[in-house]
């Protein structure tokens, strides 16, 4: 019987690493962690309806979100793992109000930093729905062997040098770039690896779905507004009717429209006025690989990634998906 050649997640990234000009394997060994606790996660979220890892656990994010129980568990794995490492020095995460810095001398020598959503879309882990983690990396600015800083934190999209996804579906699939395009690897639970599914992801120049919340109609800015009313419009040239499609992750939401076509849509709206996803740690890894990938994310009037931030949870609204679909909504707002 004739074998067939697999790449695995980390024989990928070490042949990747030799085109980073930078990298000396202390972004592979991150990327490998990354990994592991991934693969950890993916357990617990297959098996959430058996054990006692569903529901809240009773307290309060700084979002003002109420914590699910499985939320914890995934932000304590990925805060292990990372500083398990060595190589990151500190990480901003969505469930934590300060940056999180580690202070054994080897991670203060480390050369980078993390941000991360460790699991996005928990509202939907009560009914199987999909759900995901967000993972950012940047190379620090505070000098090396020191304590990782706030000004670390603080920096623009474009300066990301890593930055990735992992969906916990059907199959679990971690997505992630480095800038030399978007590689989809999906977990084969019979060896216990992340294998190279969907190499050199492009997504399409445009295509036929929209994901929002439409419920926030009403609240939603005028331009948004007459775009939704253009999506629902027939016109066999454009293929409109667009169809609505909206899961409420925004993982499995944007990795849908990656892959099929689409844009996803998150504007500010009267009771959000600066909109709700935050920049750093979900807006700009997200757009990254959007760019990557040949679409493009803004926040209706700029590019998502060269917006500086000011503050660790800063929000702003977001569009991202195919190219000509976003620049046809910019072109209402």
């Amino acid at each position: 019987m004739k074998g067939y050649s697999i790449t695995t997640l980390n024989e990928f990234i070490i042949r990747r690493q030799a085109n980073i000009p930078y990298a000396k394997g202390e972004l592979s060994r991150l990327l490998h962690h990354i990994g592991i606790a991934a693969k950890v996660v993916n357990k617990k979220v297959n098996k959430a309806g058996l054990v006692d890892v569903l529901g809240e656990a009773g307290n309060i994010n700084v979002q003002g979100e109420s914590q699910q129980k499985l939320d914890v568990f995934a932000d304590m794995q990925f805060t292990a793992a990372l500083s398990d490492s060595g190589e990151c020095c500190g990480i901003a995460s969505e469930e934590n109000q300060e940056i999180i810095t580690f202070d054994d001398d080897l991670s203060k020598d480390g050369k980078y930093i993390v941000c991360m959503d460790p699991l996005d879309g928990s509202s939907n882990i009560d009914v199987n729905v999909s759900i995901g983690t967000i993972f950012s990396i940047y190379r620090r600015i505070s000098p090396r062997g020191d304590k990782a800083q706030l000004i670390d934190f603080l920096q623009e999209g474009n300066k990301q040098i890593a930055a990735g996804y992992i969906i916990y579906g059907s199959s679990t699939m971690l997505v992630y770039t480095t800038g030399q395009g978007v590689n989809g690897f999906t977990l084969d639970p019979s060896i216990g690896e992340f294998c190279l599914s969907h190499p050199n992801i492009k997504t399409p120049e445009t295509g036929s779905i929209y994901s929002l919340n439409e419920g926030n109609y009403l609240k939603f800015p005028e331009g948004v507004k007459k775009y939704v009313n253009y999506c629902k419009e027939e016109d066999k040239s454009t293929k409109r009717p667009y169809s609505l499609r909206y899961i409420g992750s925004l993982v499995a939401d944007f990795h849908r429209n990656l892959l099929k076509g689409g844009i996803f849509i998150y504007p500010e709206t009267a009771s959000s006025p600066k909109g709700k996803l935050r920049l750093i740690y979900e807006c700009n890894p997200i757009a990254w690989i959007a760019e990557q990938a040949g679409g493009k994310a803004s926040d209706g009037k700029n590019r998502i990634l060269d917006i500086k931030p000011e503050t660790l949870h800063q929000r702003t609204p977001f569009y991202t998906g195919a190219h000509g679909m976003v620049e046809k909504v910019e072109s209402f707002i």
